[in-house]
C-alpha cells in the first residue's frame, strides 16, 4: 500500500490570486508589517520588509534578499525518482504562482505556491512559501505529483543551489562560518566551526544534519536553515564554500540521507559524524512525495533565530513540560560502569551513597534526589534488590531511577540464533535490523556489541512493557534510556513493511515508548535521552548535550582520555544552549564528578567548578557520579553540589545566552556567555593553558539600564569581586588559564 505522508498544514484559504506564470516565496526574520505581491515582465516576488523573495519566469530560480543583507540566489527544488531519476523546478517550462491566506498552528499570514510542470512530463513539482504576521522566519517546502506511475524518492529537496545554476547563497561579515552538526551526540564527535579555504585549497564542504547556520563569527550574525518535520526523513545540509569568503555556492537541503560510519575519516568529517546507517535511506512512495518543511531565518540576532526554529519544532511536533523543579541525581556509571560487574559497588554501599546525599540538605531541598542506577549486573542488582534499594532512598527523601536501551541489544557476537528478545519467548533474530549485506546489523562493533531493533517489531514492544513494568515495581520516577539511535537505523527488511525509513520506525517507537510508559507509569515520570538524535525531541524532558563527560579540563590532558572533557562538551554547547526552553525543559551535560570518573586520574578543585559552571550556562540539570565512600568525593560534594546557590539555581537551570562561543577545534577555546534577570549572571571560560582571558561585559549587551550601578559577587562564595559604577558603561573579566568565572550581578542600593 503506498505511504501518503501526513501535511503539515490544512491551508484554510479566504481568497486566491492568481499570478500568472511563475514561482514565488518565503517569509523571515521580523515583524511582519506589510506583504506585498509584486509583478514585472520578468519575475513575480512577495515581500515583507525584512525580506524579498522572487520567481524567475523564465527558469524557475528562486532568489531570497534578506535585510541583514543575506542572499540566496537561483535557488531551485528537485526529486529523484528511482526509476525516471533526477527532475528539477528548472527542467519544467511553465511556473505558475497561487497567494492564499494562511491559518495555522504558527499564525496567520500568506503561503505562495508555486506549481512548476511541464506538457512533456508526467511529474509536476509544487513549492509552497509561508510568511506569518509577526513571526521571524519562512517556512519552504516541496512536493511532486505523478501523473502517470507512483513516484519512489529517497532524494527530494525543497531549496538546492549549485555552481551550473550559478546558485549562490552569501551572507556579510569579515569572519564567515558554517556550523556543522552530528546526527546524533555519540563518539564525542564535535560540532564544528568550519572556515573558508585559503587560497590554493580545497574547497571546504561537509554535510550538517538536519540544521545548518552559516553565521558571522564576530557578530553572531546569519542563516539559519533546518528542517522542521521528524517522521519520515532523515535531513541533510550537504555545502560546498565559494572561493570568496562569505560565499557558499553549493548547499543542498534533502530528505534522505544515510551515511555510513567511516574509519579512515577523521570523526568528524564523515568518520562518524553522520547517520550510522548500513544501507540506503528507505523511500517515499505514492502519487504525491513530500519533502520535510523547512525553516529559513537569517538575523543580526543568531541565537533569537535559533530559538525561533526551536520553538517552531515544538510548535509542530509538541514538546514535553516539566512543572516541578528539576530533577538532581546521583548516576552509578561514574563509579562503575556496568554496576556490580567489577563489584567496585555491591548493593549494600548504594545505601552509604543514599545515606550521604541525605547529609546534603541544599542538595535535596528543592527534588528529593534521584538514586539513578545506570546499566548494571542483572544478577547482583535483581528487580527485588533494586526495589529494596528505592524502598530505602525513599526513608531518605530519595526516589530511584531506571535505566535501559529499549532498541538496541547487548550480546556476544554472532551468538543470535537461540536468543530472545529480552523480556519475551520471541526469537530475537526476527526483530533484527538487517544491512545491504543482509546480515544483522551490529549497532556497537565488537565481541560485545549492541544488535539494533526493530521498533516496529510486536516483541520489541513486548520488551519494553516489561521493562517499564520493571521501572513500576521499583517505584522509579526517572528514567535514563540509551543507544536510541540503533532504532533509527535503516534497513532492508522491517516488520512492519508499511513504515518504509528509519526515521519513521524511530518515530513510532518513542511515540510507543512514551505511550506505554505515560500508561503504565503514569505521566509524572521524568525522562532523560542518553545517545540519541536530536529529533524527534518531544518524547523526552533532556537529552545529552554531548556524549559522556567525564569532567577533565582538555581532551589532550595527561593521563585522561582524549575524549570526555568539560571543554569538548562547552564547545559543541556553546552552539546549541537555544534547545533549553524550547525543544526540551532543560539540557544534560551528564553528570559532574568529585574525584575521579571510574579509572580515570583524580581531578582538581578547580576543574571540578569549571565543571559545574560549564552546566550551568548550558541550562543543564544536575547529576553527579562519584563515590561518596571516598572522603574527598565526600568533602568536595559538600563544597560543590550542598552550596546553596548552586542548589538554588540548578532548581530551575536556564540556558545563558553566547556572546563570545566556540571557534575552531583547538583545545584552547576562551568563551562568554550571560543570563539576564533580576541578578544578571556573567560567565567566562578559558581553556587556554598559558594565556589569560580578557572579556568586556558591556551595558549594552548584558541589557543593564543606564545610570544604575551594580556589585559584582562571585557566584559561589557571594565574595565581592567589583563594581560596576552608575556611570560606567561595561566592565572587564578577567580569566585565569584553565579556569572560569562566574559573577552575579547585584544592584547597588
Amino acid at each position: 500500500m503506498p505511504y501518503y505522508p501526513t501535511s503539515l498544514i490544512n491551508l484554510k484559504s479566504r481568497r486566491s490570486l492568481l499570478c500568472g506564470v511563475v514561482t514565488l516565496s518565503v517569509l523571515f526574520c521580523s515583524t511582519l508589517k506589510a506583504q506585498e505581491v509584486q509583478k514585472n515582465a520578468d519575475n513575480t516576488a512577495i515581500s515583507i520588509p525584512q525580506l524579498s523573495i522572487s520567481a524567475d519566469k523564465s527558469s524557475g530560480a528562486i532568489n531570497y534578499t534578506f535585510s541583514n543583507g543575506t542572499r540566496i540566489n537561483n535557488a531551485v527544488a528537485y526529486v529523484e525518482d528511482i526509476n525516471s531519476g533526477y527532475l528539477s523546478t528548472a527542467n519544467l517550462a511553465n511556473h505558475q504562482c497561487i497567494v492564499e491566506q494562511v491559518n495555522d498552528k504558527i499564525g496567520k499570514g500568506l503561503c505562495l505556491t508555486v506549481k512548476h510542470s511541464d506538457s512533456k512530463r508526467n511529474i509536476s513539482i509544487t513549492q509552497q512559501f509561508k510568511l506569518y504576521n509577526g513571526k521571524q522566519y519562512a517556512l519552504v517546502n516541496v512536493s511532486a505529483t505523478s501523473a502517470g506511475k507512483p513516484i519512489e524518492t529517497r532524494n527530494i529537496s525543497a531549496l538546492a543551489l549549485s555552481p551550473a545554476g550559478k546558485g549562490k547563497l552569501f551572507i556579510p561579515g569579515t569572519e564567515p562560518r558554517i556550523l556543522d552538526v552530528p546526527f546524533d551526540n555519540d563518539d564525542w564527535t564535535p560540532t564544528l566551526q568550519r572556515h573558508w579555504s585559503k587560497a590554493g585549497e580545497d574547497k571546504t564542504k561537509g554535510i550538517s544534519y538536519e540544521f545548518l547556520a552559516v553565521y558571522d563569527q564576530l557578530k553572531n550574525s546569519g542563516l539559519i536553515i533546518g528542517s522542521i518535520n521528524h517522521d519520515f526523513w532523515k535531513t541533510g545540509l550537504s555545502y560546498q564554500t565559494a572561493a570568496e569568503a562569505g560565499y557558499v555556492d553549493s548547499l543542498n537541503v534533502f530528505g534522505g540521507v544515510a551515511t555510513a560510519d567511516n574509519p579512515a575519516l577523521k570523526s568528524a568529517y564523515g568518520g562518524l559524524d553522520g547517520t550510522h546507517d548500513h544501507t540506503l535511506h528507505g523511500t517515499m512512495l505514492g502519487q504525491t512525495v513530500n519533502s520535510a518543511t523547512i525553516y529559513l531565518c537569517a538575523s543580526d540576532n543568531l541565537h533569537e533565530a535559533f530559538k525561533d526554529y526551536g520553538r517552531v519544532n515544538s510548535i509542530i511536533n509538541g514538546a514535553r513540560t516539566w512543572q516541578a523543579p528539576a530533577p538532581v541525581y546521583w548516576n552509578s556509571f561514574g563509579v562503575e560502569g556496568v554496576l556490580g560487574y567489577e563489584k567496585v559497588m555491591m548493593p549494600p554501599a548504594v545505601y552509604q551513597i543514599s545515606d550521604f546525599i541525605k547529609s546534603m540538605p541544599n542538595f535535596s531541598a528543592y527534588a528529593k534526589p534521584v538514586l539513578s542506577v545506570d546499566s548494571y549486573d542483572q544478577g547482583l542488582y535483581t528487580t527485588e534488590v533494586l526495589k529494596a534499594i528505592g524502598e530505602y532512598g525513599a526513608k531518605n527523601g530519595q526516589q530511584i531511577g531506571f535505566y535501559f536501551s529499549p532498541f538496541a541489544m547487548w550480546s556476544w557476537k554472532n551468538n543470535t540464533k537461540n536468543a530472545k528478545i529480552p523480556g519475551t519467548n520471541q526469537p530475537l533474530e526476527s526483530a533484527l535490523l538487517h544491512g545491504k549485506d543482509g546480515k544483522p546489523i551490529l549497532y556497537k562493533d565488537g565481541d560485545w556489541g549492541a544488535y539494533a531493533l526493530d521498533p516496529t517489531h510486536p516483541g520489541v514492544r513486548l520488551s519494553i512493557i516489561q521493562q517499564l513494568k520493571k521501572a513500576k515495581a521499583i517505584n522509579a520516577k526517572f528514567l535514563k534510556i540509551d543507544f536510541l539511535t540503533a532504532g533509527a537505523l535503516e534497513s532492508t527488511t522491517r516488520y512492519n513493511a508499511k513504515v518504509r525509513t528509519g526515521m519513521q520506525a524511530y518515530n513510532y517507537g518513542m511515540q510507543m515508548l512514551r505511550q506505554l510508559c505515560d500508561s503504565i507509569m503514569g505521566k509524572g515520570i521524568f525522562i532523560t535521552q542518553a545517545i540519541s538524535p536530536l529529533f524527534p525531541h518531544q518524547y523526552a524532558h533532556t537529552r545529552f548535550v554531548s556524549t559522556d563527560v567525564y569532567s577533565h579540563l582538555r581532551d589532550d590532558q595527561k593521563g585522561f582520555p582524549g575524549w570526555g572533557s568539560t571543554e569538548s562538551s562547552l564547545a559543541a554547547g556553546s552552539h546549541l544552549g537555544w534547545m533549553q526552553g524550547t525543544l526540551f525543559p532543560y539540557t544534560n551535560l551528564d553528570v559532574a564528578i568529585m574525584k575521579n570518573f571510574q579509572r580515570n586520574p583524580d581531578l582538581n578543585e578547580q576543574e571540578i567548578k569549571v565543571r559545574l559552571y560549564a552546566m550551568m550556562v548550558m541550562g543543564s540539570i544536575l547529576g553527579d557520579g562519584s563515590d561518596y565512600r571516598n572522603p574527598i568525593a565526600a568533602f568536595r560534594a559538600q563544597e560543590f553540589l550542598n552550596n546553596k546557590n548552586i542548589a538554588k539555581y540548578f532548581s530551575n537551570p536556564k540556558a545563558f545566552i553566547p556572546i563570545k562561543m566556540a571557534d575552531g577545534e583547538s583545545f584552547d577555546q576562551q568563551m562568554a556567555f550571560y543570563l539576564p534577570g533580576d541578578n544578571t549572571l556573567a560567565a567566562a571560560f578559558n581553556f587556554d593553558l598559558k594565556n589569560e582571558y580578557k572579556q568586556v561585559f558591556s551595558r549594552s549587551v548584558l541589557k543593564l539600564p543606564a545610570g544604575k550601578g551594580y556589585q559584582l559577587l562571585d557566584f559561589m562564595s557571594d565574595r565581592p569581586l567589583g563594581e560596576l559604577k552608575a556611570d560606567a558603561a561595561e566592565f572587564t573579566i578577567v580569566t585565569n588559564p584553565g579556569d572560569a568565572v562566574l559573577v552575579k550581578l547585584v544592584p547597588l542600593k
